[in-house]
């Protein structure tokens, strides 16, 4: 799915709110994300601590299941944008090794992923071989 810069703009701005929802208590990291379907729908995830770390979830998989749960299986671009992330050390504003997994699942591997401070990465570039059956 092809999209245009304002299109672009928007994704990363409703990242960037649905980061001010974000449930980080223990880490202190808030992330926002957005995808958007192939039909043009729009969802945002927040990623959501619990004190069992493993439990927590991220933005990326929290929008992704949004839209999974709406009856959105094929997504076209997701944005994410970690607030606190340090700009001078690009690592810490990408999505985890699982949350890429998890957009591989439903998104083909030339989508736009957008990292707010970072730039714009085909999901194949980030997920080079993913895994699959």
């Amino acid at each position: 799915m092809l999209i245009g810069a304002e299109l672009e703009k928007d994704l990363l701005a409703q990242a960037t709110s649905a980061a001010t929802n974000a449930y980080c208590p223990y880490s202190n990291f808030p992330v926002g994300a957005a995808v958007i379907s192939t039909d043009g729908r729009i969802f945002t995830g927040c990623n959501v601590e619990n004190r069992s770390f493993v439990s927590g979830l991220c933005a990326e998989r929290v929008a992704i299941a949004k839209a999974v749960t709406s009856g959105s299986k094929e997504l076209g671009a997701v944005a994410v944008h970690c607030i606190k992330g340090n700009p001078s050390d690009p690592d810490t504003l990408m999505p985890c090794g699982a949350c890429r997994q998890v957009m591989r699942e439903f998104m083909d591997e030339d989508a736009a992923v957008l990292i707010e401070g970072v730039g714009k990465f085909a999901l194949s570039e980030l997920l080079p071989r993913a895994f699959h059956l």
